[in-house]
């Protein structure tokens, strides 16, 4: 028997003889907070800023421009797309795009200088936003690896609060929080960006949408 085998067997014998008395869990979440458009999008764009994400504002006609010219900037000439991601939303870039695939080692999505997704809700006031795997999405590695991830939100799936958003994600699903590009501080509190995921986050909010 090896060393974790015996020390799981102590923990599980131990939990076999305490006394465990039943715990009610309260679940009176405050729920069902909204805002008005303009307020909900200030609230998100501040947040998005505060993590600093860049943030892009347009109509939906206006998507494929937008993503074109926040690509441009980036100087990123070769950028992944999950296999289910609308293809018209990279109709005006005119560089490389490569569609992702379960086979493709994910070492192999370093090589791209970005990645453009979906995504499936978002919540206004912690400024994050959820990935759930879906065919517009793509797997989590595809938007973990490259260094720049161009996000695109649309208002209709943003929620005032944590709740709210929660309430729209299928559990099943694999779900991705993102608050920010990657960051964390080192012992000396310096931030450090990039270490678990992209440095750079743009994110596209399709207002009409």
């Amino acid at each position: 028997m090896s060393a974790r085998e015996t020390v799981l067997g102590r923990v599980r014998d131990a939990l076999t003889l305490a006394h465990r008395p039943d715990v009610t869990v309260p679940r009176d979440y405050r729920t069902g907070r909204t805002l008005p458009d303009g307020e909900r999008l200030a609230l998100f764009v501040d947040r998005l800023m505060d993590y600093r994400a860049q943030v892009h504002t347009c109509t939906a006609d206006r998507t494929a421009e937008v993503i074109a010219d926040v690509l441009r900037e980036r100087g990123a000439r070769k950028v992944g797309v999950p296999a289910g991601l609308d293809r018209g939303w990279l109709a005006a870039y005119d560089g490389e795009v490569r569609e992702d695939a379960a086979e493709i080692p994910a070492p192999q999505l370093d090589a791209l200088d970005g990645v453009v997704t979906a995504s499936a809700v978002s919540c206004a006031e912690t400024g994050t936003i959820f990935l759930d795997g879906s065919a517009d999405q793509g797997r989590r590695a595809l938007s973990l690896v490259p260094d720049l991830h161009v996000c695109v939100v649309d208002l209709s799936s943003v929620e005032a609060g944590v709740p709210e958003a929660v309430a729209r994600l299928v559990p099943q699903r694999p779900t991705t929080l993102i608050s920010g590009p990657s960051a964390t501080s080192d012992i000396e509190l310096e931030r450090v960006e990039g270490v678990h995921g992209p440095r750079v986050l743009d994110v596209v909010i399709r207002t009409d949408a």
